[in-house]
């Protein structure tokens, strides 16, 4: 059985931020992509708000450069998705691609989150082409147009927020009445106060429209089955997002979401020696810049734990 001195399980910009910290540490960390290499940015287009990029960069591009560099500091960047987990002793048991069994001294977690999405064909096929999961990331990008964006709970709420104050108008597409709307009273408030911000009650998505570009949104009201359409130039879908931490559940401490609990001012598990870093323990900011430092972070705990192990 492999041992591993430092491993790190995920490939995204904390996966990668903390191979090259790790690395060059003297940790001599080896990282499995997982099944998404290069995370959610892999799936985005423009990226103009990370630093250093003064010209924007694209997502795919930014991950390649990512790896380069970890590959580069000396990290060992393995294809292969960790299927399971044995952090019951000492030192840790982690399982690749349904077969091997690896052991670690230090495990970083960087496993991320995936979006919710409503499941339909046009939505995948105009992603990253005016449809997107992150108002914040993508928003600027449709100044002073007009969007549409789907949800009902605060993050909803708060894009749609976001988005009125940079596009001339925004449509937000609830599935339920306002009697049953998640989002807690006061972002609700705030909506319906927003001059800019039409809400559509009982309403689904029936299909993003557009051939390269999303153009518009076909909607139906659950009620009275009258359907229409609505001219934007972007769709935002903010329904959730679902952390990648099932295989982690028997031994990791999680909110009721499923994200990964760390002990504040770090990102140490409930397990020593096992550290958590990016959108698998962050639901508030989840951008490709927290999600990097965090990275830091865990890499910096393993390195003083594991120069703590060693004494």
């Amino acid at each position: 059985m492999e041992h591993i001195h430092c491993l790190i399980i995920g490939s995204g910009p904390a996966g990668y931020t903390a191979a090259i910290y790790a690395a060059r540490a003297g940790l001599n960390p080896v990282l499995y992509q997982g099944i998404q290499p290069g995370g959610q940015l892999t799936i985005t287009t423009e990226v103009e708000n990370y630093p250093g990029y003064a010209d924007g960069v694209q997502g795919p591009e930014m991950m390649v450069h990512f790896e380069k560099q970890a590959a580069r500091m000396g990290t060992d960047i393995r294809y292969g998705i960790v299927t399971a987990v044995d952090f019951s002793q000492l030192p840790h048991k982690v399982q690749v691609d349904q077969e091997t069994w690896l052991t670690a001294d230090a495990v970083i977690i960087s496993t991320g989150a995936s979006a919710k999405w409503l499941g339909l064909h046009s939505e995948e096929r105009l992603n990253g082409h005016g449809v997107s999961a992150c108002a914040v990331c993508d928003g600027f990008f449709f100044k002073g147009k007009e969007v549409a964006i789907v949800g009902a709970g605060d993050t909803a709420c708060e894009e749609a927020l976001y988005l009125s104050k940079i596009c001339s108008h925004v449509h937000m597409l609830v599935r339920k009445g306002q009697d049953a709307m998640r989002a807690s009273k006061v972002m609700q408030d705030r909506v319906k106060a927003n001059a800019k911000i039409t809400i559509y009650w009982n309403t689904e998505t029936v299909e993003v429209l557009g051939d390269k570009k999303v153009e518009g949104v076909a909607m139906r009201n659950l009620i009275t089955g009258a359907e229409q359409r609505i001219d934007v130039s972007a769709f935002f879908v903010a329904i959730g997002h679902e952390p990648n931490s099932a295989i982690f559940k028997p031994y990791l401490d999680m909110d009721d979401a499923g994200y990964l609990l760390t002990i504040p001012g770090s990102s140490k598990t409930n397990i020593p020696g096992v550290f958590a870093s990016g959108d698998v323990q962050d639901k508030i900011y989840r951008q490709a810049v927290t999600a990097a430092g965090s990275g830091c972070m865990a890499a910096l705990d393993a390195e003083r734990y594991l120069g703590a192990l060693a004494h």
